[in-house]
């Protein structure tokens, strides 16, 4: 970077120039998944009694997969603890938003079609066709894509290796994590 101060440079041209661009580590998140499914990592809250804990185990599996965090305050990804950390660490429509729309530190992610989701992507469910209330992540692809064979991991409902047809749910969104970017 050039040697000039940063209130000439707009924060998009900062950002661009500082963070790397790194590859999801799919079996990561995948192996961390698996490793938690039927249980609780004790370094992390159980939201079981506060209403599910799915996004959460996600959002755990998403940063095994990245290694990093995003700490901006309201709009980032984070989790120090259960009172302290960001609304998409454990909610629904918040991660989603948060993969979607991130420009800066952290997973970057858009939805796609069913045709384009690989292991350690995700998938939210609504459950009456209105609100995205649940969230599952991919561990296995079959040879034909369709809800027969993609399985997925998810806490509430403890799962692995579940079919997404055994759902029952009124609208379903795939989001695909393209990349992770790092300082």
């Amino acid at each position: 970077m050039t040697n000039c101060s940063a209130k000439n440079l707009n924060s998009y041209h900062i950002l661009g120039d500082m963070m790397k661009k790194e590859k999801y580590n799919r079996a990561k998140a995948k192996e961390y998944a698996k490793k938690w499914a039927y249980s609780r990592n004790p370094s992390y809250y159980n939201f079981d009694i506060i209403g599910g804990d799915c996004t959460s185990f996600i959002s755990q599996c998403i940063y095994a997969g990245s290694g990093i965090m995003n700490y901006t305050k309201n709009t980032g990804w984070y989790y120090n603890s259960v009172n302290d950390r960001s609304p998409s660490w454990s909610g629904v429509e918040f991660l989603y938003n948060f993969l979607i729309n991130n420009k800066s530190v952290g997973p970057r992610g858009n939805e796609v079609g069913l045709d384009k989701i690989e292991i350690g992507d995700i998938i939210q469910l609504s459950f009456d066709g209105i609100k995205f209330s649940h969230t599952l992540m991919v561990v296995n692809v079959g040879d034909k894509l369709d809800l027969n064979n993609i399985y997925t991991a998810s806490h509430t409902y403890d799962s692995y290796n579940r079919r997404v047809s055994s759902y029952t749910f009124k609208n379903i969104r795939f989001v695909h994590i393209d990349s992770i970017y790092k300082w």
